[in-house]
C-alpha cells in the first residue's frame, strides 16, 4: 500500500494554522504541504465556541496575522467577525485547498532511519485510518481538548431541574429569555458571558470562589479610525499594532516590577466604574497582578451591568446543586433556572494524538520547551503555541517563520533531521507557563518544563523573540543537525 508523502503537514486550521500555511508558501514556496483539520469548518477556536458575546480578550491588531491588516472598526472583536477575517486570509491566499477537513491525527510516529514522520489519520467516519508521511511536522493544535473543557464535580448535580451547560458545548439556538442564569467562574468566558447574556435573561449572576483582576478598555481605537481618513490600511494598522505591543509589554512589565502600584489603578478604575457603594471584595484578588490573567472587558460592560442591577457577583464557595440551584458553603442558596460551568479548559498537547520517537512514546512532560517553538528530543516538529502575557498570534506568527526559516536552512545544508539536545543535562527545570491559574496546576503532569537559560526559557517578551526568532543564528550548538540515509521500506508517492 502506498503511503502519500508531503514536505510539510500542518495539522490544525484555526488561527495558527492558516498562518502558518501562509509562511510557509512565502518563505518555502516549492515545498508540498496540507493542513489535515479534524473538524468539518476551519477557524479552530472560533468556530468552535458560540456562547453569547463570545469575543477577544485582546485587541485584534496584535491578535491579527503580522501580514493581513484588521480593518473592522471593533479593536476588540467578536468570535463571527475573527472566524470571518480566518476565512478571508485562507481564500485569498489560497489556502482552503490545501485543508483536509475531518482528518483527525491518532497517530504520528518519527523513524530517524528515513528522517520521516508517519501519521495515522481518522478520515470521517471511515473504519480504517489512513497513512500519511512528511518530513516536518507543524502542529498548531492549541493546548485545550477540544471534546470537552473542564467541570468539576459538584455535589447533588443531578438533582438540579434545569440546564446545566458548559460554554465550550453551547447549545444550538438555546433560549434563555426570562431566566435567572448563574455563571459559575470569574475568568475570561464568564465576564464574557455575564454581561452578552442580561439581554433577555431575568437576572444574571457571577459565581465566582476567587476574584478576579478586570480592566475595561475601549472596543474600538479611535486613534486608527482617525488616520484611515489619510493613511494606508497597511500604515494604520502596522502602527496600531506597534502602539499596542508596546503598551501590552509595559502594563506586563509595571505589574511584575510594581505589584502594588498595577493594583492600585486596576481597583481604582474598577471602582469608579462600578460606584462607591459597590462591595470591592469582588473584584479585589489576593494575588499579584499577571499572576494569572488579567481579564478585559470592552467598554466596561460588565461593570455596566452590574451598576445597572441585571447582574450581579457572589464570591463564595459551593457545597452542592440542588433542585432549584445552587447551595453555597453559607447554607445561602442561589436560585437558577440556567447554571453555567465557565469553570475552564482541559489542556492537552498535539490535540491528543499519541506522539513516539523510533517507536518509544513521547512524554511531553518529560521534555522541555526549545525558543518556546520546538521540543528536546522531538525531531523535525514544531508546537505553536501564543503568549500568555500579549497576544497569542504575536507568537504564533514568529514561530511559524522561524521553523520556515529552519526547513530552508536544512535544505541548503542537505540536512534532513534537526532536534532539539540539552546534551550537558544542567538546565533547571521551571513551569512553562509562568502562571497560577487553575488549568495550568491541572496540567502540571501533561505538559513540557522550560528552563533556567536560553535557548530552553520562554521569556514571554515579543520584541526579544522577534529578535531571536527571526534574526538569531540557527546553528546555536543545541540543535542537532543530520542527514541519516532515506531508507526504501516504505515507498511512497508526493502529493501535488
Amino acid at each position: 500500500m502506498s503511503v502519500e508523502h508531503l514536505d510539510v503537514l500542518i495539522i490544525g486550521a484555526g488561527l495558527s494554522g492558516i498562518g502558518a500555511a501562509y509562511h510557509l508558501m512565502q518563505q518555502c514556496p516549492t515545498k508540498r504541504f496540507a493542513i489535515l483539520e479534524g473538524r468539518a469548518a476551519l477557524g479552530g477556536t472560533w468556530d468552535l465556541f458560540r456562547y453569547p458575546g463570545i469575543r477577544s480578550d485582546s485587541d485584534m491588531f496584535t491578535l491579527g496575522y503580522n501580514f493581513k491588516p484588521w480593518t473592522d472598526p471593533l479593536a476588540i472583536a467578536d468570535g463571527p467577525s475573527i472566524r470571518r477575517y480566518i476565512e478571508e486570509t485562507a481564500e485569498e491566499n489560497a489556502i482552503q485547498e490545501k485543508i483536509r477537513f475531518q482528518h483527525k491525527v491518532l497517530q504520528a510516529d518519527w523513524c530517524s532511519e528515513r528522517a520521516m514522520w508517519t501519521l495515522q489519520v481518522q478520515q470521517g467516519d471511515q473504519a480504517e485510518p489512513i497513512k500519511l508521511s512528511c518530513q516536518h511536522l507543524l502542529m498548531c493544535t492549541g493546548y485545550y481538548r477540544y471534546e470537552a473543557g473542564y467541570t468539576p464535580e459538584f455535589k447533588g448535580r443531578e438533582q438540579f431541574q434545569g440546564e446545566f451547560i458548559h460554554p465550550q458545548l453551547w447549545p444550538d439556538n438555546f433560549d434563555y429569555s426570562g431566566k435567572r442564569v448563574v455563571v459559575i467562574g470569574s475568568g475570561a468566558t464568564a465576564v464574557t458571558l455575564v454581561p452578552a447574556m442580561t439581554d433577555k435573561a431575568a437576572h444574571v449572576t457571577m459565581l465566582q470562589r476567587s476574584p478576579t483582576y478586570v480592566v475595561s478598555l475601549p472596543a474600538g481605537d479611535p486613534i486608527s479610525d482617525f488616520l484611515r481618513r489619510f493613511l494606508p490600511q497597511s500604515w494604520v494598522y502596522r502602527l496600531a499594532r506597534t502602539r499596542n505591543v508596546a503598551m501590552q509589554m509595559l502594563f506586563y512589565a509595571l505589574a511584575k516590577a510594581w505589584p502594588s502600584l498595577v493594583r492600585k489603578l486596576l481597583l481604582g478604575q474598577a471602582r469608579r466604574a462600578l460606584g462607591a457603594d459597590f462591595d470591592m471584595r469582588h473584584f479585589s484578588p489576593h494575588y499579584k497582578p499577571w499572576d494569572e490573567r488579567v481579564c478585559v472587558v470592552p467598554n466596561g460592560d460588565l461593570f455596566k451591568v452590574l451598576r445597572a442591577g441585571k447582574a450581579s457577583v457572589v464570591t463564595e464557595h459551593i457545597d452542592g446543586f440542588t433542585a432549584k440551584g445552587i447551595r453555597l458553603k453559607t447554607g445561602e442558596e442561589l436560585p437558577a433556572d440556567v447554571i453555567i460551568s465557565a469553570t475552564g479548559l482541559e489542556l492537552q498537547l498535539f490535540g491528543g494524538m499519541q506522539v513516539s520517537v523510533n517507536g518509544a512514546p513521547f512524554d511531553a512532560a518529560k521534555s522541555m520547551g526549545y525558543r518556546g517553538i520546538m521540543l528536546r528530543d522531538l525531531p523535525n516538529a514544531a508546537v505553536v503555541l501564543g503568549y500568555t502575557n500579549a497576544s497569542w498570534t504575536l507568537k504564533a506568527d514568529l514561530s511559524s517563520e522561524y521553523f520556515c526559516r529552519l526547513i530552508n536552512h536544512m535544505d541548503a545544508t542537505g540536512m534532513r533531521q534537526c532536534t532539539p539536545r540539552d546534551t550537558t543535562r544542567e538546565v533547571k527545570n521551571a513551569p512553562f507557563l509562568d502562571l497560577s491559574s487553575g488549568y495550568i496546576k491541572r496540567a502540571a503532569g501533561k505538559i513540557p518544563s522550560q528552563g533556567d537559560r536560553a535557548p530552553w526559557k520562554l521569556y514571554q517578551n515579543y520584541l526579544l523573540d522577534l529578535a531571536l526568532l527571526r534574526f538569531g543564528k540557527l546553528e546555536d550548538g543545541y540543535l542537532e543537525f543530520s542527514a541519516p540515509h532515506v531508507g526504501e521500506a516504505v515507498k511512497t508517492v508526493s502529493a501535488g
